[in-house]
């Protein structure tokens, strides 16, 4: 006959499920939308991301964008994975002081094929937020342009232009793509012309107080 559990077996075997029960608390109700066998994995996944200081909203929404296009797990789960790895490295080149929506776009951007030395040389030209030229990089290669077109373009106006200047620039060359310029040559010319017109409103604004 076995013996009855002693106090100090039982005292373990609460903390035990109350520690189980607290780890299914942290996984995001939403990935319940996923099956059972994928739920832990991206939940992991998501876990590791927060412990790295990564954004993990965007995993999630990486998921649940996976699970309404009735992807499989498998595919899910690599998805996932990939965009982790992908916030990582625009981290390695953002630098740690980089926002949350900076290494969105910067993920974004490596993903369209944009190297890690063209993140690290927007970070070095431009003072401000660099989520508008980083998403306007990514969407020019969407729009068929190549990357290093895409990625000569945006660095030359990154300095100076303002993020109303940058989307105008990719309305710019998308309309001029769409109404059928080579995609690299609509890109040159709508940067020649930005550049010429930030110049001049640059020019045009008061100077701050205590600014050269």
């Amino acid at each position: 006959m076995r013996p009855p559990f002693t106090s100090r077996a039982l005292a373990l075997l609460a903390t035990m499920l109350i520690a189980g029960r607290a780890a299914a608390q942290q996984i995001d109700p939403r990935l319940e939308r996923l099956d059972a066998a994928t739920r832990p994995a991206v939940a992991a996944l998501v876990d590791s991301a927060r412990t790295a200081l990564l954004p993990t909203e965007p995993l999630l929404q990486r998921a649940l964008e996976g699970a309404t296009k009735r992807a499989s797990g498998e595919v899910i789960v690599a998805a996932v994975r990939r965009f982790a790895a992908d916030l990582g490295h625009a981290r390695d080149a953002l630098g740690p002081t980089a926002s949350p929506a900076e290494l969105t776009a910067g993920a974004a951007a490596l993903r369209a094929g944009a190297s890690p030395t063209v993140l690290a040389q927007l970070r070095q030209t431009r003072r401000a937020p660099l989520t508008m030229p980083l998403a306007v990089l990514a969407d020019l290669v969407a729009s068929g342009v190549p990357v290093d077109s895409a990625a000569a373009a945006v660095l030359s106006l990154a300095r100076r232009a303002r993020d109303a200047d940058l989307v105008e620039f990719r309305r710019t060359v998308e309309r001029d793509i769409a109404l059928g310029a080579p995609p690299a040559a609509a890109t040159a010319a709508a940067a020649t012309t930005t550049f010429q017109s930030v110049g001049v409103n640059a020019g045009a604004r008061p100077q701050r107080p205590g600014r050269p």
